[in-house]
């Protein structure tokens, strides 16, 4: 069954097998009515637990407590899941934030990694302003497959991070910042128009999106890695 239809939502059950990633709901502006009846239905009991996205606190606090227990809850990225994905053999990725203010967006890229089963670390606070901090953390950031990297302000840190790795780099602007900094606008051009070669970079604020792209490259790596065990384990003739 590829969708189905509840409390005015149709679900599309079918996501998984088509791009190797479950669907995940967006529950701003869903009614509380629909978000009662979905965490339910793809809770920690269900047999298709889903990820929820931007939920925020005083919402959650609105559910049930029948209803809160079937996800757990992070407050900081506003992200709930009942259960999370198995594990990826293979495929390891780092989220770098250049501060604790980009705290939401990490953490919704992060807490997405975890639900999709990808092995990923969080290092925080990296802001170009103090350099030596990210040149601390670039070894160990470069054992690492794919970059996220969240940033707001002028978003330096994605051009200086596409500048000294040779990891994919998933830039994310975030909405952080005074005045000109125009609720992420000029994150977002700052990170468009990155002198660094093949940044790729997602919409403002969607540390969600920015997990969904770094896991298909894993899922890229898993097929390369599964495609070689299977070769090395082939009969030898």
């Amino acid at each position: 069954m590829a969708e189905r239809k509840n409390q005015g939502v149709l679900f599309d059950f079918g996501r998984k097998a088509r791009i190797g990633m479950p669907e995940a709901v967006f529950c701003e502006g869903k009614s509380l009515d629909s978000l009662i009846a979905l965490v339910s239905e793809h809770g920690r009991k269900s047999s298709c637990p889903a990820l929820f996205t931007r939920l925020a606190p005083q919402v959650f606090q609105q559910l049930p407590a029948a209803v809160q227990a079937q996800v757990d809850y992070h407050e900081l990225s506003q992200v709930a899941f009942g259960a999370c994905l198995p594990m990826k053999p293979c495929g390891q990725v780092a989220v770098v934030s250049a501060g604790t203010a980009d705290g939401r967006t990490t953490w919704e890229a992060a807490k997405t990694l975890e639900y999709l089963g990808i092995s990923h670390k969080v290092f925080e606070d990296n802001g170009v302003a103090g350099l030596w901090r990210l040149t601390a953390n670039l070894e160990a950031v470069n054992a690492f497959d794919v970059v996220v990297v969240v940033a707001g302000l002028d978003a330096a840190l994605a051009s200086v991070m596409g500048g000294l790795t040779p990891r994919p780099v998933v830039a994310v602007p975030t909405s952080v910042g005074y005045g000109m900094a125009r609720q992420g606008e000029s994150a977002l051009a700052s990170m468009l128009v990155s002198c660094a070669p093949g940044v790729t970079v997602m919409n403002i604020d969607n540390g969600y999106g920015a997990a969904c792209a770094a896991a298909r490259i894993i899922h890229l790596l898993e097929s390369y890695c599964s495609a070689k065990r299977a070769q090395y384990d082939a009969p030898k003739v």
